[in-house]
């Protein structure tokens, strides 16, 4: 049957490849040729048409295709009191690719002591959309998981514990302020869990002083303390990624070796898993999922623009379908379209092509 909460039987992971009219904006805003309130009217008339071409595509759950960010982490990151922007010695290395050499340090004590800046950005949509608004930030381990270490002051954080209580408590302060201002539907982006499922990751955390195994149980505590002061009625969602840059990844492997801290561990109501390659490993760690969690299986490649049979998706669901009950599945892109400003190597028509697609199969699979 059809859903009519969160997350939807045709749902998305929220990033959109950005017009061209945005990002000419962008550059001429990072050279200085533009106000910031220039570039702001440009996203703004951006983001007003996405929010309804998402609904004529059928979505009821509704974005502003991050487009007010340029990374789908940092930008939020540093919008915590106490974290910074950092210029590295290199980008990240994915599977073909290395990243911008942009980062996060800690400079002074974490915390929130207002709302985030990106609760404007919510509200933006939630004022233009009849639908549902979802926001989409980073999980807590973003701070920290890039395989390159965060820089962090001895000075503030002598020991590490006070560090992660304190992020903890600013997540959650942050999520109670997206509340407040009316969300009921916000998304976080769990990348450096479904990282610990591929071997290499972990032993560049383990050569860098960390214990992997340590890891996983860590960032899932602090999604729970992040969610920790939320209504009842609001909906949280992890969306489980191994990197998603210029249609490349970052890492490959099944989700068994943290399922355990995923379903049993983790608080949240739902779940956006990767599973459009045979990188994220079979469908048997559903199994796991508890009783009233829905899994959004991510079927649809958002790295590229071919387009999906709808014969294959149906198959693959009722495949999921044979570890977890049908009803607490449903369906969407394995990641978004643009975790960065860069996007993914395909075109705007093909990305909707694709989110009309979902649409589609969800409404054959479990009803319009």
């Amino acid at each position: 049957m059809k859903r009519t909460k969160p997350p939807f039987r045709a749902d998305h992971v929220g990033s959109l490849l950005r017009p061209k009219a945005l990002a000419e904006a962008r550059a001429r805003r990072a050279k200085g040729e533009i106000s910031a309130e220039q570039l702001k009217e440009v996203e703004d008339r951006e983001i007003t048409r996405v929010i309804k071409k998402q609904g004529e595509v059928g979505l009821h759950a509704i974005t502003d295709g991050e487009f007010r960010r340029s990374w789908w982490h940092l930008d939020f990151l540093w919008g915590l009191d106490g974290a910074e922007k950092h210029v590295m010695d290199s980008g990240i290395a994915f599977a073909a690719v290395t990243t911008r050499n942009e980062g996060v340090k800690v400079t002074g004590k974490l915390g929130m002591a207002g709302p985030h800046p990106m609760v404007e950005h919510f509200k933006f949509v939630k004022d233009r959309t009849s639908r549902t608004p979802k926001i989409t930030i980073p999980a807590p381990s973003a701070i920290y998981g890039r395989p390159m270490p965060t820089p962090i002051d001895k000075s503030v954080y002598p020991t590490m514990d006070r560090f992660w209580d304190d992020l903890g408590n600013a997540y959650k302060r942050a999520v109670r302020g997206f509340a407040d201002a009316g969300c009921r539907y916000l998304q976080l982006d769990e990348v450096f869990i479904a990282m610990l499922c591929d071997p290499k990751y972990c032993q560049q955390m383990r050569d860098r002083g960390d214990d992997p195994d340590r890891l996983g149980p860590l960032y899932g505590d602090l999604i729970n303390a992040a969610m920790s002061d939320i209504p009842s009625d609001m909906t949280i969602t992890m969306h489980l990624c191994r990197g998603n840059y210029k249609s490349t990844f970052m890492g490959t492997g099944g989700y068994d070796a943290e399922a355990d801290v995923l379903f049993n561990r983790i608080d949240v109501h739902g779940y956006f898993m990767e599973y459009d390659t045979e990188r994220a490993g079979g469908f048997e760690p559903l199994r796991l999922v508890p009783k009233g969690k829905i899994v959004v299986l991510g079927l649809v490649t958002t790295k590229s623009g071919q387009l999906e049979s709808k014969d294959l998706l149906k198959r693959r669901i009722e495949e999921a379908a044979k570890f977890v009950d049908i009803d607490q599945l449903a369906l969407s892109g394995q990641c978004g379209f643009a975790s960065t400003e860069e996007g993914n190597t395909l075109t705007e028509d093909e990305q909707w092509a694709k989110l009309k697609l979902i649409v589609e199969v969800a409404d054959e699979v479990w009803g319009r």
